[in-house]
């Protein structure tokens, strides 16, 4: 991600609706020169998936309309993805190291998110992730979208647990669990994706 974790003006977590900016990623806003394989813009020959966040329980163009002084909502971080044929392990299903990918980065950038969201940061941590598992309950269909749905569950200073769902079909294909962490200057890692 580009350039380092700054606060905004006040403490606390954002209270701004998550999905402002609904036209622009997570990776667009605070990673746009990002050559990663999975989720990197700025990688043409790469998955380019798209994180969004999406408050529980809401589905729609617009957020409930919520008082500045309430509570911020519960959000999850949700991605589609169209699979290609290259993508695939057999015709019509998803290869499962491309699923592991989606996981990985997706459930990644839930938990930038939710750092952002804890510490009430203006631009994203450098994180990596410390640990993932994936669990395959199905072959993963391609004929249509494939969606993501990121929630991160334990949210300390510097790491994150989420936990993901991927959906195809109209089914949970297969669910994931990770545990990412915040990298400082002097990693190799450090805002280099």
């Amino acid at each position: 991600m580009e350039g380092g974790a700054g606060r905004r003006g006040r403490a606390g977590p954002a209270t701004k609706a998550p999905c402002e900016e609904q036209d622009r990623s997570l990776q667009e806003r605070y990673a746009a020169r990002s050559t990663c394989f999975g989720c990197g813009p700025a990688n043409a020959g790469g998955l380019r998936i798209r994180s969004f966040p999406r408050e529980r329980g809401w589905k729609g163009a617009e957020p409930p309309a919520r008082e500045e002084a309430a509570v911020p909502p519960e959000v999850d971080v949700v991605m589609r993805f169209r699979a290609r044929p290259e993508h695939e392990a057999f015709p019509g299903y998803l290869n499962g190291g491309i699923a592991g990918t989606l996981v990985d980065c997706h459930a990644n950038w839930a938990g930038v998110h939710a750092l952002m969201r804890r510490s009430g940061l203006d631009k994203a941590p450098c994180t990596v992730t410390a640990e993932y598992s994936i669990r395959f309950l199905r072959p993963i269909p391609t004929a249509d979208e494939i969606e993501v749905i990121a929630r991160p569950i334990d949210v300390k200073d510097d790491r994150v647990t989420v936990e993901a769902t991927i959906v195809a079909g109209g089914e949970d294909c297969a669910t994931a669990r990770g545990t990412f962490v915040v990298v400082k200057e002097g990693h190799p890692a450090f805002h280099r994706w």
